[in-house]
């Protein structure tokens, strides 16, 4: 059956050239209470003008983390983002039993030579989706795993039930508890597993299980987004056997053993369409150092529809607009159609543009909630039930508004905001950036989840934020 979870992130940041302690339970670090260490504000209406580093993908990094469990050897990933959610998996790691060595400000070496406990604390159950993808390389490492049931941003059901069924078929015998999931087998081997969604976790969950499965694996229908190669990638330099082929199919020759490896993450292609959108907006311009034009390509035929432009460079991408921004209508899809995680930017980009723009949400059922604040900065969004400007989806008649309609331009006025996600975050960001007056915005927590220093960044290139710091705990009321 499918589960859901809220997840509130630990404002923690783990030290340098020490190793990485798990969070005891019960400590004041606690998942379900944490609330943000500060609030911002921004005052609007000065363009973007500036270069900024584009940091490691964050959906790649935490991913790679839990690969280096496959083996008992040591392994070093370098471009690793220093941001909540990457110290939360690295406390998660060092609860089994990893010892963690920061070696510079983002390069990370990861040995798990041994696994002390495979039980994974049910603090971390909500937290996030990563104990889930736990149950392959610890079921290869010592046949029995207890893992707490995924959580992630309130965007839609995120439900498990893919991975379970893919990880029976590979011969796991499994028991779903309240809040957690318990495996054990006597040896995974290969099977064909067809799944009905091409589901980046899934795809990744089943990658971690077959590569020391006995036998060959087969996943159709396989999602193939940027971060599921870069994962293949690195599972290749550790000795596995992969072959990304036509259709969605992914063959995985089970080997018996990995070793380690040094690889270097992919930079994070949301973070790119966000200071992209953060140029376009504000009518500045703004070069993304180390953006890779292949893994942003649909979304910069979007942006030059629009009135957007860019150059492609031999450090990364310089972003600026054009012309006047007009409307446009977007589909959300998998790769390589419009990423999910794009869609958020660019409906406050639509909200300058002429015309009314249709946005169509595929993927989650429940995404557009961070809009009714947009409105209330004077922006006009309609959101419906119908499949808008383009193929029926599998939320047809299901009513779920996931579709959108911006009309513009409408100027938006500063003012007091609450991030409910990770992706809304740089959304009311990039709103406060284009309004009119000062705003202030809290629920950072969220934001800091996936995006470094984006204060930091923020102000190299001219934007007018700040801290503003919160005293003691938050109980912050954003859906999660």
């Amino acid at each position: 059956m499918p589960h859901t979870s809220p997840i509130d992130d630990l404002p923690a940041d783990v030290p340098d050239q020490r190793p990485v302690q798990a969070p005891a339970a019960g400590s004041s670090l606690s998942f379900a209470t944490a609330g943000d260490r500060h609030r911002y504000r921004i005052v609007g209406g000065q363009p973007l003008f500036g270069s900024v580093e584009v940091s490691g993908a964050k959906n790649s990094v935490t991913k790679l983390l839990v690969a280096t469990l496959l083996t008992d050897e040591p392994c070093t990933l370098a471009r690793v983002p220093r941001i909540v959610e990457v110290d939360v998996v690295l406390g998660m790691l060092a609860e089994l039993g990893a010892e963690v060595e920061w070696l510079d400000d983002h390069r990370v070496r990861i040995q798990t030579a041994r696994i002390t406990d495979p039980s994974l604390s049910e603090m971390y159950s909500g937290v996030n989706r990563i104990p889930i993808l736990m149950m392959g390389p610890l079921l290869h490492r010592v046949g029995e795993a207890v893992v707490p049931l995924p959580g992630g941003c309130r965007i839609g059901k995120r439900p498990v039930d893919f991975h379970l069924t893919g990880l029976r078929a590979m011969g796991a015998e499994i028991v779903e508890q309240l809040r957690s999931v318990q495996v054990k087998t006597l040896g995974l081997h290969g099977a064909h597993v067809e799944l009905p969604f091409p589901s980046v976790g899934a795809t990744e969950n089943l990658l971690l299980a077959a590569v020391r499965a006995k036998g060959t694996t087969v996943i159709s229908n396989a999602a193939v987004e940027p971060e599921v190669i870069d994962l293949i990638l690195f599972l290749q330099q550790m000795g596995a056997l992969v072959d990304v082929e036509v259709d969605r199919t992914i063959v995985v020759q089970g080997v018996e053993r990995l070793h380690g490896a040094d690889h270097t993450a992919i930079p994070d292609r949301i973070e790119v369409a966000s200071f992209a959108a953060a140029a376009v907006a504000t009518d500045g311009r703004v070069d993304v150092r180390g953006a890779r034009q292949e893994h942003v390509a649909t979304f910069l035929n979007h942006l030059r529809r629009i009135g957007g432009e860019f150059r492609v460079t031999d450090d990364g991408i310089t972003f600026y607009k054009d012309r006047e921004l007009t409307a446009t209508h977007v589909q959300t899809d998998v790769h390589p159609g419009y990423m999910t995680d794009w869609q958020q930017p660019l409906v406050v980009l639509l909200t300058q543009a002429q015309g009314a723009s249709v946005v169509h949400e595929t993927i989650y059922e429940d995404r557009f909630g961070y809009t009714r604040q947009l409105n209330a900065m004077g922006a006009s969004i309609a959101l419906s039930t119908n499949c808008l400007g383009g193929k029926a989806c599998r939320f047809a008649a299901r009513d779920f508004e996931h579709s959108a309609v911006v009309s513009g331009p409408t100027p938006l006025v500063g003012g007091d905001l609450e991030i409910p996600d990770l992706r809304a975050g740089f959304a009311y960001v990039l709103a406060a950036l284009v309004a009119g007056g000062a705003s202030t915005i809290s629920g950072t927590r969220f934001l800091e989840r996936g995006y470094e220093d984006p204060v930091g960044k923020l102000r190299s290139i001219g934007a007018m934020i700040e801290t503003i710091p919160v005293a003691g705990p938050t109980q912050s009321g954003a859906a999660v």
